[in-house]
């Protein structure tokens, strides 16, 4: 029987709920409009894996960034939408509920050659595969590797106060805003000090990191979709190039080009290897 590659345009266009099988994979499109730009959920759990360019998931409270070679995952149940760069090359594993021991809550985590290959391998198949066949046991083997991905902090946490959701909207429109907590204070006709505390109450972060964090997940974005560091500096507002870079490596422990390179080497190795 000849592959079949399930290949959507939008998760609108796909309904993983009907099938009872385990896992379910399928290749997203070259994309015309936002993956999920609607608020939804699954009864199974979601995984959006990019291979190229990034995608962008909302949460409540919480934005999450999947970078190449990186994937979100998304419990059952929870509400989300999902936009990806316009180079973005994305799949989707949907997961029943406890078939696998993924975590609880949201998170962006790094995906090993094999898993990658294992749910690309997935959405070439057809989604109502026996139980009891060979793609059964592959994923099998899918999920007990992927239950052991490593966790990585690429999240913003938000907050739907409305006076944080207005510093949000702003400084993702206009990334090289550099409007200090005074002057955001006077803007929002609250003192300087109760702003601060609400930020804090509301993402867990002082203005300062929080603001950092975000400037972390725009350039990430940036970044993938083949922006060059230079330029992103610029957008996000820093004097130089290398008061960006010392930024990205706090963050991170690379700087931009080792960090990518690092990602492309990770994707490389699996094929020399085998």
């Amino acid at each position: 029987m000849p592959k079949i590659k399930i290949m959507v345009s939008s998760n609108e266009d796909f309904d993983s709920d009907v099938f009872e099988q385990t896992a379910i994979a399928l290749q997203l499109a070259p994309r015309l409009k936002p993956i999920e730009p609607k608020q939804h959920n699954h009864r199974k759990g979601q995984l959006i894996l990019s291979l190229q360019g990034a995608v962008t998931c909302e949460v409540a409270n919480a934005l999450w960034l999947v970078p190449p070679q990186h994937a979100v995952w998304i419990p059952s149940g929870i509400l989300h939408s999902c936009r990806a760069t316009e180079n973005a090359q994305t799949y989707f594993l949907f997961i029943d509920p406890d078939a696998a021991l993924m975590p609880d809550e949201c998170c962006t985590v790094a995906i090993t050659p094999l898993v990658r290959e294992l749910i690309l391998y997935l959405a070439e198949q057809e989604p109502s595969y026996p139980s009891d066949g060979p793609t059964a046991r592959i994923v099998t083997v899918l999920l007990e590797q992927l239950s052991k991905a490593s966790i990585q902090e690429l999240h913003l946490p938000i907050s739907d106060h409305p006076k944080i959701k207005y510093m949000v909207d702003t400084l993702i429109s206009d990334p090289s805003n550099r409007i200090t907590l005074k002057q955001w204070s006077n803007q929002l006709a609250i003192s300087e000090r109760s702003l601060a505390r609400l930020i804090e109450k509301s993402t867990g972060l002082s203005f300062g990191k929080w603001r950092q964090q975000l400037h972390l997940m725009i350039a990430l974005a940036q970044l993938a979709e083949g922006n060059s560091v230079q330029n992103v500096a610029g957008n996000l507002g820093y004097d130089s190039v290398n008061a960006f870079i010392t930024m990205f490596k706090k963050a991170l422990g690379q700087s931009p080009t080792k960090y990518f390179s690092s990602l492309e080497n990770r994707s490389q190795k699996f094929f020399i290897d085998n």
